[in-house]
């Protein structure tokens, strides 16, 4: 033993060394080139206390995919009216530019009634009865802007922070700051309605250069949420769990070896399909609600739906899940067919207008609000200028300058209104919002300072807020 010790160089020590230099240097060189992710117990997923107090700890996105337009829904504007039909004035229009308007296009007044509503006065329109109730419980953003005009790219500014595919999404973001309290679904569930889904796809909930762990899980709205989710005929339980013993050993072998991220997750998502397979057939199983319960929501057992959809994120943050995001198609209201500001704009604003509201009394009432943010918006608004389709005046455009989100609960300010747009409604002229500055005061109130929560990829260390954004203290209680 003694002569094999005095053989042994420094280089053969190091060599062999499990945590020797090179072991220790390669990983921290993977890790600050987003090529390993940090050591979290083994499981991303797991809980991460945040950095500062935090107000909130869960997210609901309600994303209204289109565009819908705050000059029919959130606010009234008279001098609109007054000018229908007028070309706008140079200095609102000259420099700017639209998706499809063009030169010529004139004002379009709203022939929606509004009225001031609750102690905070909000304005609505007829389109949004149900939103009445929860006007006082509701943070409304008025101010709104963005940089991007065209709706994959707005999407994706929305939900990464820029226009291009590749960055991660809020959701993502945030599970990875944090982790999830759930151990039996996923930590980041995305929920789809309408009658397509958003332009864009998959990209919208992607983890982008994190490890894909934090990506969002697409659920289906009704039978299996996930296909494939059940064993096949023939599979016991036990055979099915050697199989993944196995696998997970093989696995956990490998990546001690390589250090790949992207076989923990592998190992994460054979563990979570395993539970799944008796958490998710009971999330889906609405049979347990009251029906006073599914009347609130519009809900139906066994439907799918966006009321229905609403209920499973009730459902889902109460199991844990850290970021659920809806989307709903569609509100591009160009004034072509199917894309009218009367009876198509209707359409729409019936399917979420009673699910959206009961969403908040519904939180509010277990006591679930306190403690989860509420985000209602899409990727911009619509001009004040209308848009000629098929010679008819009946739509508006894409519009990056001014546009109308709302966020309830999670510390948000409720009965605020803050924010105030132009005579027409084209340009925030106090109080705006950014889509950064939404983002940053989000993060804010999950307990992070969003100049921190980074990621090294490349060389450089990313954000969700890029090298912008704001807290928004002012909404904030």
């Amino acid at each position: 033993m003694d002569s094999f010790l005095q053989q042994q160089t420094r280089r053969h020590f190091f060599e062999k060394c499990g945590v020797g230099l090179g072991s220790i240097a390669l990983s921290d060189l993977m890790m600050r080139d987003g090529l390993a992710a940090p050591s979290r117990s083994g499981d991303p997923m797991a809980l991460r206390k945040p950095p500062y107090k935090a107000k909130a700890k869960n997210v609901i996105f309600l994303f209204m995919a289109g565009g819908p337009s705050h000059l029919e829904l959130f606010e009234d504007k008279p001098k609109l009216r007054e000018f229908h039909g007028q070309l706008p004035p140079e200095s609102l229009v000259k420099g700017k530019r639209f998706a499809f308007l063009g030169e010529g296009a004139r004002l379009l007044g709203s022939e929606r009634k509004f009225e001031a509503y609750g102690e905070s006065r909000m304005q609505l329109s007829e389109l949004f009865p149900n939103h009445q109730k929860i006007v006082d419980d509701v943070c409304w953003l008025r101010g709104m802007k963005t940089d991007v005009f065209n709706h994959g790219p707005a999407k994706l500014f929305m939900n990464t922070g820029f226009q291009v595919p590749g960055r991660p999404s809020m959701g993502s973001w945030v599970t990875y700051g944090i982790g999830s309290e759930s151990r039996d679904l996923p930590g980041f569930v995305v929920l789809q309605s309408g009658p397509r889904g958003p332009r864009a796809g998959n990209a919208l909930w992607s983890a982008g250069f994190l490890p894909s762990s934090y990506q969002g899980v697409p659920f289906r709205g009704s039978g299996d949420p996930i296909l494939n989710l059940a064993n096949p005929d023939g599979i016991t339980g036990e055979r099915q769990r050697d199989f993944f013993d196995v696998v997970g050993k093989l696995n956990r072998e490998r990546l001690a070896v390589t250090k790949d991220p992207e076989i923990s997750t592998r190992i994460n998502a054979y563990e979570m399909a395993y539970r799944m397979q008796s958490s998710a057939p009971e999330l889906m199983d609405l049979s347990g609600e009251s029906q006073a319960t599914l009347d609130l929501y519009g809900a139906e057992r066994g439907g799918n739906s966006y009321a229905n959809n609403c209920l499973l994120a009730r459902r889902l943050i109460e199991r844990g899940v850290r970021f659920v995001q809806l989307y709903h198609t569609d509100w591009d209201h160009h004034g072509g067919p199917g894309q009218t500001l009367g009876k198509d704009l209707e359409k729409v604003t019936q399917q979420v207008d009673q699910a959206s509201a009961a969403l908040v009394l519904d939180l509010k009432q277990r006591g679930l609000l306190e403690d989860t943010i509420v985000v209602w918006g899409g990727e911009f608004g619509r001009t004040p200028m209308g848009e000629t389709r098929d010679g008819k005046i009946g739509g508006r455009d894409h519009h990056i300058d001014a546009f109308t989100m709302w966020a309830a609960g999670g510390g948000f300010r409720p009965g605020m209104t803050f924010g105030k747009t132009d005579d027409f409604g084209y340009e925030v002229v106090d109080q705006k919002i950014h889509v950064h500055d939404l983002h940053a005061t989000i993060l804010h109130q999950l307990g992070f300072d969003h100049e921190k929560l980074t990621f090294r990829f490349q060389g450089r260390d990313f954000r969700l807020t890029d090298v912008h954004g704001r807290v928004v203290k002012e909404v904030l209680s």
